[in-house]
């Protein structure tokens, strides 16, 4: 631990990059109702054309930064497009991409459901009752400790091994139950 580092959350992920997607070209769609709660994988998809909204890649985290999404715990990673598409989905997502050599996309996941990003982009919400919004500048602000990339990995993949058993279980209960 002795080699983590503090960082800023904005030198450590990328927030809303940048990606393109034509008006009006069909696309893969991500919908708030297709993050399930404290869950890792984007439940479904539908194709429609774009008009707007966020736009990401494979290996991208989705933050809900409305209320109560976020704190429903809606967040998910990205794992649903072909290589090289890009894909698209509400504006109320956040978008988080690893910067490369600096942040593994697994890491930044766990991360997004940690308190450390969590809490911080709950307790930073404003707005009208019920429609309240994460302020993107107090998470980019954010400060915390973060392990070297290859430790990051590491962590990473206990953690993704474990949610693995857990859709495992649940697939098999689902299953039994039917």
């Amino acid at each position: 631990m002795d080699q983590w580092k503090l960082v800023r959350a904005m030198d450590f992920i990328d927030f809303n990059p940048r990606e393109s997607i034509t008006k009006g070209v069909v696309a893969k769609k991500v919908a708030m109702e297709h993050l399930l709660p404290f869950t890792r994988d984007v439940s479904s998809y539908e194709f429609s054309p774009f008009h707007g909204g966020s736009k990401f890649r494979n290996g991208d985290t989705l933050m809900a930064r409305i209320t109560p999404c976020l704190e429903n715990g809606k967040t998910a990673l990205v794992n649903i497009l072909d290589q090289g598409e890009v894909g698209f989905g509400s504006t109320e997502f956040i978008v988080m991409r690893a910067r490369p050599g600096i942040s593994d996309k697994d890491f930044i996941y766990y991360l997004a459901q940690s308190p450390i990003l969590r809490d911080k982009a709950i307790k930073s919400m404003v707005g009208s009752s019920g429609r309240q919004r994460v302020q993107l500048s107090v998470l980019n602000d954010t400060k915390f400790y973060a392990p070297p990339l290859e430790e990051q990995i590491e962590i990473a993949g206990i953690l993704r091994a474990l949610d693995d058993k857990i859709a495992n279980n649940t697939a098999i209960n689902h299953h039994l139950a039917a």
